[in-house]
Formats: C-alpha cells, structure tokens, sequence
C-alpha cells in the first residue's frame, strides 16, 4: 500500500474533496511524521462508513469527545495501512466483527477539525484530522458492543436520521449526506 499514491490517484467528488485531497498530499510532503499524533499541527486518521446489505442504513456511534452521533474512526497511529486501521476501528468501537470492505479503495476524502479537548486526563490542542474514509458493509443483526471509554451507545440509523441526530452541523452537510450520496 502507498498512502501518498492512492489519495493522488484518488478522483475526488466535489470542491471540497479537491481542495482537501491537494492539501492532503502538500502535509505528507512536508511532515514526515504525518502518521504520528505528536504531530499535533494535524495527522492522518482513518474512517469507516458502515452500511447495511440493502444500503439503507448506517452504524453510528455516540462519541463521547464530540457528545453526538458520529460514524466511526480513529488515529493512524503509525500505521500507513489506513484500510486496517478503519476497519479495527469499527470493532473496537462497535463489536461488529464480520464487516467488509466493499472496495478496497478510497470512499471519501476530508481535512476534519478537532477542538482541544481532555483526552485520558491530558489537555490535546485543536488540530486537524486528515482523514480518508472507506465503506464497509455489515449485517445489522450481528450484536453491537460499547465501548465505553470512547462512546455511549451503538444504533443503526436510516440514512435520513443519520443526518438529523448528529449536533455537528457541518459533518452533517459536507460528510455524511456526501457519503449518503455515494451509496446510492
């Protein structure tokens, strides 16, 4: 896998993906540790967005850090291979263990900002999430799980509410109705 190659062979789907893909690829250039959360300008995070079979519903989770419901995600950490890290992810954070990727390309591209926050007893300052985003399918019997140190509850939700039950305005608009776009 080269990270750097599949995001500039990535073709993006709006103005917000093209801008976000160029200076994606300019932060790799420049900061070497791009995978790493010292790097605490901004770094590479990785999320999944998961459907169900008939690709009508979506795995959220309540995030404790940002108090909404979000989709699923988390910090590279090192690792360049951002299609495993989605997907460790969505288990850790929801239990799901037999999701899949539907492709193992690239679904989505966004520069997301994270407020400074208390994570684990330690200040962490604003910074940026470079973040690529896959699409995985799961089976929304199989049983979910909290993870209470990262969330507060587990659900499905129709595409439509997906977009109502979030309290983050600008994910909602610019992310979750593009990658409900994108299903369908």
């Amino acid at each position: 896998m080269n990270l750097f190659q599949d995001i500039k062979d990535y073709s993006p789907l709006n103005q917000q993906e093209v801008c976000d893909r160029r200076l994606m690829l300019e932060f790799m250039i420049r900061n070497p540790d791009h995978l790493e959360r010292q790097n605490q300008t901004g770094h590479f995070s990785a999320s999944v967005w998961t459907v169900n079979r008939e690709r009508t519903k979506t795995l959220m989770v309540y995030h404790n850090i940002y108090d909404s419901w979000s989709w699923i995600g988390g910090h590279a950490d090192g690792m360049e291979d951002l299609r495993s890290v989605a997907l460790r992810e969505l288990q850790e954070e929801t239990g799901v263990k037999n999701a899949v990727l539907v492709n193992p390309d690239i679904f989505s591209l966004e520069i997301l900002t994270v407020n400074g926050h208390i994570r684990k007893g330690i200040y962490v300052p604003s910074h940026l999430h470079m973040n690529v985003t896959y699409l995985a399918e799961a089976d929304e019997k199989e049983e979910l799980t909290v993870n209470e140190s990262e969330n507060q509850a587990v659900k499905w939700w129709s595409f439509e509410d997906a977009l109502k039950v979030t309290t983050e305005p600008w994910f909602a608009e610019w992310i979750y109705r593009k990658l409900i776009e994108r299903c369908r």
